[in-house]
């Protein structure tokens, strides 16, 4: 009796290891990222080349549909400004063969008040700030506009709260960034620790930048940097917003900040590969190759 228990049990504890190195294993995977179409039937304005972002967004998805891609990442500023704009590049990205997952940035917001509750929808997501699980990555994705002065109506609460945060604690950092709030980091921090105990790798996905210190940075920066770096399953912060781009490591976390589609003649996006100790970026236009090692 005492041998068919010991087997019972060591038969449980097998099928119990099993399920958890199946929810942990690692399977290597290509992603598509665009920052930055930010389109505007309107005239260019410097580096902004606003009536030249569809014709570049076309080529874009006809060229990532050539690859075998587990989804697309668009990281926000779909558009520059004008509620109609959206029109024009939805049915383009439509052509897509693969899942598109959308990043809120400052300028999708750019319309008018009665409609900046809209925008979330009008992108296809069910949320401000999300996440989703895929072969062993936890994608975290952010909303940066949740304390800002454009992502909500001026008649509303938000928008006054984000005034008075604005004054009282960020003077210094420009209007057209914004925040994270108490709400999303906590929501961000169980995130985070779901993901430690489940043994997986976490990217979070922004349109704003969190490092190294820029202009473009989130309000509070310092306070998202010192959660996120608190984290081993974190490796890589995914931004845009800085058309220029960016890069710096930090703490073994990869902060990259990819450049903007609608700031050159050419065009910039990427063919991303996630592999167990290695994100490979193959940059199209003027975005640069990389290869980041994981720690």
């Amino acid at each position: 009796m005492r041998f068919i228990l010991t087997l019972i049990f060591t038969f449980y504890a097998l099928l119990c290891s099993s399920a958890i190195a199946q929810q942990t294993q690692f399977t290597s995977f290509s992603v598509g990222a665009i920052a930055d179409c930010q389109f505007a039937d309107q005239p260019d304005s410097g580096q902004r080349l606003y009536r030249r972002s569809p014709a570049k967004l076309e080529k874009a998805v006809a060229h990532l549909n050539e690859f075998d891609l587990d989804y697309v990442v668009h990281l926000g500023d779909f558009i520059d400004t004008g509620w109609e704009n959206f029109s024009t590049l939805l049915p383009i990205t439509a052509n897509l063969k693969h899942p598109l997952y959308h990043v809120l940035g400052n300028h999708d917001f750019s319309v008018a008040d009665d409609k900046k509750e809209l925008v979330p929808a009008k992108l296809s997501m069910s949320a401000r700030y999300y996440s989703f699980i895929h072969k062993g990555w936890r994608f975290i994705v952010t909303d940066g506009n949740d304390v800002s002065l454009q992502g909500w109506a001026k008649n509303t609460a938000q928008y006054n709260q984000a005034k008075q945060a604005h004054k009282d604690h960020y003077a210094d950092r420009e209007i057209w960034n914004g925040a994270l709030s108490k709400t999303q980091i906590n929501w961000i921090k169980s995130e985070l620790e779901l993901a430690e105990k489940a043994g997986e790798k976490v990217a979070l996905y922004s349109h704003f930048p969190i490092y190294p210190t820029n202009e473009h940075n989130l309000w509070n920066d310092a306070d998202i940097l010192k959660l996120v770096s608190s984290y081993s399953a974190v490796k890589i912060w995914l931004n845009g917003h800085n058309h220029d781009g960016n890069y710096a490591e930090y703490k073994g976390i990869h902060f990259l900040t990819l450049k903007g589609m609608v700031d050159t003649e050419e065009t910039s996006y990427s063919k991303i590969d996630f592999k167990e100790d290695t994100i490979i970026v193959h940059g199209y236009g003027r975005q640069e190759n990389m290869a980041l090692k994981l720690k």
